[in-house]
């Protein structure tokens, strides 16, 4: 299967340089738009992993933003039409999604990857290679009364809190709560920036019989 998938896609690099990039609408006129929402319009300063870059229109997109890309994808054609469209704004590498990652552990702020797990037989690696599976101790910084305290916290993925909270009690309603008029008044980036990455989760829940 895999095999079959980068013969296609080294196959379909002309198209996606010449053709599907500009003239695709399900791409350019569907996906694309709702993805680039919820990124920050400024990347600066931030590493990103484009996985599954295929002709690169990702991975320029967000070395216009200002960030620091890497792209990789299976085809070697379509890893040289990705070279080709964004030179040396980006990093672009042959890689093969299935196998583990070829970067050190925390390397990026953020891992975009577009119309490409469904390729993927088994994502649990890919998924695990993305930190997603994984419980981290994170250190957050509070400034409170002009000191910087450093507060340790665990994050955890949904599937984990979900299941782990239905051993012990019956969920009634999951929430993303919504900022207030309030804060868009007092803080209206951060608002923004709130409707598109949630920062908290509510969970209505009952004790099990």
């Amino acid at each position: 299967m895999r095999e079959k998938v980068k013969d296609v896609f080294n196959e379909l690099s002309g198209a996606y340089e010449k053709s599907v990039d500009t003239t695709g609408l399900y791409n350019s006129e569907y996906e694309r738009p709702s993805m680039l929402a919820v990124l920050p319009e400024d990347l600066t300063g931030k590493v990103i992993l484009d996985a599954g870059c295929a002709a690169g229109w990702y991975t320029f997109q967000l070395a216009n933003r200002g960030a620091k890309v890497v792209g990789i994808d299976l085809s070697p054609e379509m890893v040289d039409a990705a070279k080709r469209r964004v030179g040396d704004k980006a990093e672009i590498l042959c890689h093969d999604l299935a196998e583990p990652l070829p970067f050190p552990s925390q390397s990026f702020d953020y891992v975009v990857s577009s119309l490409t797990l469904h390729y993927l037989q088994d994502w649990h690696l890919t998924f695990s290679e993305f930190n997603y599976f994984s419980t981290e101790l994170i250190i957050d910084q509070w400034k409170k009364d002009g000191k910087v305290f450093n507060v340790p916290f665990y994050r955890r993925p949904l599937h984990k809190i979900l299941n782990d909270t239905l051993v012990f009690f019956s969920i009634k309603e999951i929430i993303e709560p919504i900022p207030t008029e309030t804060f868009k008044t007092q803080k209206p980036d951060a608002y923004e920036k709130l409707l598109q990455m949630p920062q908290f989760l509510i969970i209505r829940a009952k004790a099990a019989n």
